[in-house]
């Protein structure tokens, strides 16, 4: 690790579009993801002379003040496990120039910090040390699965970006919930605003004040006690399947934040370990070519499993 100085960079044209949270990760390597949220928060890091959020998005031109900090030095070599690079090669779904969709395991976070070495985009960067474009399109959670898109090249990025807010990404979950269904779908439409508790613990809760938050549930396939569910996203809000579930009274499995416990002990019976929760596929336009492309994400053995069990009749006390 070295000491840096103050420093003054301008954003390239091949940089614009990207998070300033998510340029900060790779240009600061070996920082922690904690620190570089600190020093967003302190305002150590400006903008063109002032504060700007994480979520703040770079344009060509921008000059970004960067504090003293200690890096990763230009020759230190830093090298992911076998094990994990093995796993994370079989699980890439797609790959070309322009874009890499993962099927994230559970488990794996999508960013390194908070006492994680390896997040998803840190590993593939090491693994795909030639793209040097390689940016998250979006986020999971790190205990859901499935679908997870990254760009290659900026202009793939900025492509996808503006896709997901014009609503031209479709998202489909698989999510395992508490109770009896019925046959109809139901469209949940509370809006949803993040808190934080005393603790630092991150919470999401139904608030009016709150962000417009859009979720439209179908019925797959209906058990003794519960019912496996297609979730589509309309907007991508924190834990919003999670919270809209929970909302209307269908807690989903293995959830321990806000779940039920007796159905979630109930399911632990089963050999379920984790959130029940999945992004079985993606649909959006290819950047590069245009043409609409669809991934989909196999459910994990681990989920499928659970689900024969609870064909077969599986309860516990």
């Amino acid at each position: 690790m070295v000491d840096t100085g103050v420093r003054q960079r301008q954003v390239s044209g091949e940089e614009a579009g990207q998070r300033l949270d998510n340029f900060l990760l790779r240009v600061l390597k070996g920082v922690p993801r904690s620190h570089i949220y600190k020093i967003l928060r302190s305002g150590e890091v400006r903008v063109n002379g002032g504060r700007a959020r994480p979520h703040y998005h770079l344009a060509e031109g921008d000059t970004l003040r960067l504090p003293p900090v200690r890096v990763a030095a230009p020759n230190e070599t830093v090298r992911l496990p076998d094990s994990l690079a093995r796993s994370l090669e079989q699980a890439i779904l797609y790959e070309d120039n322009y874009v890499l969709v993962l099927d994230k395991p559970s488990g794996l976070a999508v960013h390194g910090g908070s006492g994680l070495r390896w997040g998803a985009i840190e590993a593939l960067r090491l693994l795909r040390p030639a793209a040097a474009g390689l940016e998250l399109v979006h986020r999971l959670d790190r205990d859901t699965s499935g679908c997870l898109i990254l760009s290659k090249r900026r202009s793939a990025l900025r492509a996808l970006h503006e896709a997901f807010r014009e609503g031209g990404v479709e998202k489909h979950y698989l999510v395992l919930v508490a109770g009896r269904w019925g046959r109809d779908a139901r469209e949940v439409t509370l809006a949803l605003r993040k808190n934080t508790l005393q603790s630092g613990e991150r919470v999401v809760r139904v608030d009016a004040a709150g962000k417009a938050a859009h979720t439209t549930f179908v019925p797959v396939e209906a058990f003794a006690t519960a019912t496996l569910l297609r979730a589509e996203l309309d907007t991508g809000r924190t834990h919003q399947i999670r919270v809209h579930l929970q909302a209307i009274g269908y807690p989903v499995a293995g959830d321990d934040k806000y779940g039920d416990a007796a159905f979630n002990r109930s399911l632990q019976g089963l050999g379920l370990k984790r959130l029940f929760l999945h992004a079985a596929h993606v649909t959006f336009r290819h950047p590069g070519s245009g043409e609409s492309l669809r991934v989909e994400a196999p459910l994990p053995e681990d989920l499928a499993a659970v689900l024969a069990r609870l064909r077969e009749g599986g309860t516990t006390p």
